[in-house]
């Protein structure tokens, strides 16, 4: 593959790009994880009052995974429209239609006033948010790999990334405040919707920012080059086609490489709040207190490995991530059985480092996958559709686990296997560092790394 021979974007520009991507990823991940955290803490009491405690935990994460099974069909459909229409549209889009939902969320009627009808709208409402989250992410990360300097970036496009560490951090830091300050039974009467209604004012910071920023000129050169081909090109082409006719290769590569990233991710940062107060006898401020410092590490590390990823490349990140999470469950299950606040605290630490080293790259990674005319698409479907097998079930799954065998050592097998199948998905790709974004097309490769093609009329067909 040709070198990136882009000049790099002025600075000030590139970290406009890169503050408007992270703080409209940031919100809509705090209002993603703030059902998480709910679902572990007071829905299952809100909404499935019938049921045994673990029996209603186990209902209030099955609406918590519906979520991510509305991702792939946002994919798709933000996808489609956003290698057509551009990434800035779709973009605002996705915000608006998140913290729409989230801020309902905090309107709901619980189970004590309309009965069934509660978890019902609940469960249409997570359906909304993960349509949202799913249009979202590919476009985020886009806008910022398209703009960025060829040279960092991983590191740059790193920084939406930590999005989803913020929008944690946020999200478990406004929770740890109102269960601090107020009394268990005020948090569940009213406490709990507080957070849920913030995202109406987060939603409009977001959206001043995101219309405040230009769309990516690697696309409005290929936008250019299709209209311009448009009259001689054959019959246009939808992009998802495209992607599975010249991607699929990679759209697989994505799938396996999102498995130990997105399990670990939900295993560590949202069953742990079962799992630290129901089998290690850890309070509740505890163990969100411990998710919360571990949150603001896991922050911090993002770009660092990012920036790694531009040295060494991207499979060598990645596969520390991937091995290193693996290896870390079974010890990370010990220290929270001790009960102490110091080892609760280093498990959830070095378990988000080694994700941050999955995370970090994954961004540039899957961006340098895929043709520019195709590249909303392909990366958002390898991502999101990885999300229904991976993250969608895990917090579910590790509750069955420990409901039916009583110890965290098949949860930790749960992970390792995961673990596993990513190590095997990142040896089987190829090295996308010196990838130029303007250069990659669906002709460029045969599926082995051999260039056959200059490529460039697949963006025309794929407009």
């Amino acid at each position: 593959m040709s070198s990136p021979s882009a000049a790099p974007p002025a600075p000030n520009n590139l970290k406009r790009i890169v503050a408007a991507s992270l703080i409209g990823t940031t919100i809509e991940w705090y209002d993603f994880f703030l059902y998480g955290s709910a679902a572990a803490l007071v829905f299952n009491e809100l909404f499935f009052p019938d049921s045994d405690p673990l029996v209603g935990t186990l209902l209030s994460f099955l609406t918590y995974a519906v979520g991510f099974a509305a991702r792939p069909i946002g994919a798709l459909v933000f996808g489609h429209y956003g290698d057509r229409l551009g990434r800035k549209k779709l973009l605002v889009l996705s915000l608006l239609m998140m913290g729409g939902a989230t801020f309902a969320i905090g309107l709901m009627p619980t189970h004590a006033t309309i009965g069934s009808m509660a978890p019902i709208l609940l469960t249409v409402l997570r359906l909304v948010q993960g349509f949202a989250l799913g249009g979202e992410w590919g476009g985020a990360v886009l806008l910022v790999s398209e703009h960025g300097d060829a040279r960092r970036r991983g590191f740059w496009a790193s920084w939406p990334q930590t999005g989803a560490p913020a929008g944690q951090l946020l999200a478990t830091g406004v929770l740890a405040l109102l269960t601090a300050v107020l009394s268990e039974s005020a948090f569940g009467s009213w406490g709990w919707r507080v957070p849920f209604l913030l995202s109406g004012v987060l939603v409009i910071v977001g959206l001043w920012i995101r219309l405040s920023v230009d769309e990516s000129p690697v696309f409005k050169e290929a936008l250019k080059r299709a209209e311009a081909r448009k009259e001689d090109a054959p019959a246009e082409r939808m992009p998802l086609v495209a992607v599975l006719k010249h991607h699929w290769r990679d759209v697989l590569v994505a799938m396996g490489a999102r498995m130990a990233e997105n399990i670990s991710y939900y295993v560590i940062t949202a069953f742990i709040l079962v799992y630290a107060t129901t089998s290690a006898g850890v309070s509740r401020q505890t163990a969100l207190n411990a998710v919360l410092i571990a949150s603001a590490l896991h922050f911090a590390v993002i770009p660092a490995w990012g920036a790694l990823s531009d040295r060494w490349g991207r499979r060598p990140v990645y596969l520390i991530g991937a091995v290193g999470v693996g290896l870390w469950m079974f010890p990370f299950f010990a220290l929270i059985d001790t009960g102490g606040f110091g080892a609760l605290l280093l498990a959830v630490t070095v378990g988000l480092v080694m994700h941050g080293a999955m995370y970090a790259p994954q961004a540039a990674f899957f961006s340098e996958m895929f043709a520019t005319r195709m590249r909303y698409s392909g990366a958002s479907i390898g991502a999101q559709f990885a999300s229904v097998a991976a993250g969608a079930p895990a917090p579910l799954i590790a509750t069955a686990l420990l409901s039916d065998y009583g110890t965290s050592t098949p949860i930790a097998l749960y992970v390792i296997a995961a673990s596993l199948l990513t190590v095997v998905a990142i040896l089987a790709a190829k090295e996308t560092r010196h990838r130029d974004l303007a250069d990659v097309s669906p002709g460029t490769e045969d599926g082995t790394g051999t260039p056959v093609t200059t490529g460039r009329t697949e963006d025309a067909r794929a407009l």
